[in-house]
């Protein structure tokens, strides 16, 4: 597993500079908590956002951690060295959005990567060196809903890092003293394979059907126990354990009203992340020899449904 370099800690007052690729609901929401708990934001963004943060900073709406508004820095493109770079764009995006942030400009940066799926970290680290981009993953619902907006609508905003303790704590202590649990684990294949196996049924069923996940686990409670079951039979493969029953009962405490995130793309005609949800899963099966009907046909569907966002 890469070692990954220990964040900065050479500033006296513990005040970081961290910079935010990507300021949608997930790395909007990082920015605006980062800098409420007093950290140096940089956001990095389209034209138009940075104006939009520029003039307004981030406002974020939330019941778990209340209304606020936060000042952040916003450019183009990343224009000085940061001590922690946390990418947080779709994967349908990342290609053209790593263009904004020169590698030889981070120097010995940490670079954590917030995206779905298990196929970005070897592009990332291909890209800016396999030593500094360290292995996570976010659970959390929060939508841009306009530049600089955001709707934090899950009770919980949770982290889950993977890699050498002594070397990612001062990353999981910058995040927890901005409000979110974060947790440390050695297995990367674990981590990373354990929410992209929950996801994927949640994202697929609710994005083929355009129903929200209260109406999918009770009109089509039979597929989605497919799902869960070849999910977690491919990730076992992949070397990370996952127990389908625990998939289903954590969908069935989900609020019946919620939509994945592919969903709610699908509704605004962006881009689909099937491929690096739905995709990544099936390449994974067909390398281990696993089948996985249910998963390959809703995916091709979805492909067929939303040619341009199997990108």
């Amino acid at each position: 597993m890469p070692t990954t370099p220990p964040l900065n800690d050479s500033h006296d007052s513990g005040r970081r500079t961290v910079a935010v690729l990507g300021p949608g609901g997930v790395g909007g929401l990082l920015a605006g908590l980062l800098s409420r708990a007093g950290h140096r934001v940089v956001c990095v963004a389209g034209e138009h956002t940075v104006k939009a943060l520029r003039k307004d900073g981030i406002r974020v709406r939330s019941g778990q951690f209340g209304d606020f508004t936060a000042p952040v820095e916003a450019d183009t493109a990343l224009r000085e060295p940061v001590d922690l770079l946390l990418v947080t764009v779709k994967h349908t995006a990342l290609d053209a959005a790593s263009e904004r942030v020169p590698a030889d400009l981070l120097g010995g940066a940490l670079i954590l990567p917030l995206l779905n799926g298990v196929e970005h970290l070897p592009a990332l680290r291909a890209r800016y060196g396999a030593a500094t981009v360290a292995a996570g993953v976010i659970r959390v619902e929060s939508t841009r809903t306009a530049p600089g907006v955001i709707e934090h609508g899950s009770p919980f905003t949770e982290i889950d890092l993977a890699g050498e303790h002594e070397r990612l704590a001062p990353l999981a202590e910058l995040l927890t003293d901005a409000g979110v649990r974060t947790r440390l684990s050695d297995d990367e294949t674990a981590v990373l394979w354990a929410k992209l196996a929950f996801l994927a049924p949640f994202a697929l069923l609710t994005t083929r059907y355009g129903l929200t996940i209260g109406a999918v686990r009770t009109g089509r409670r039979d597929e989605l126990t497919a799902l869960a079951e070849e999910t977690a039979a491919v990730s076992r493969a992949c070397g990370a354990p996952v127990d389908p029953a625990k998939s289903l009962a954590l969908y069935d405490a989900f609020p019946a009203g919620a939509k994945s995130s592919m969903q709610r793309d699908a509704e605004a005609g962006r881009p689909l992340e099937l491929d690096a949800i739905g995709g990544a899963v099936v390449r994974a099966a067909e390398r281990h020899g696993v089948p996985a009907p249910v998963t390959s046909r809703l995916v091709a569907e979805l492909a067929a449904a939303h040619p341009a966002g199997d990108d």
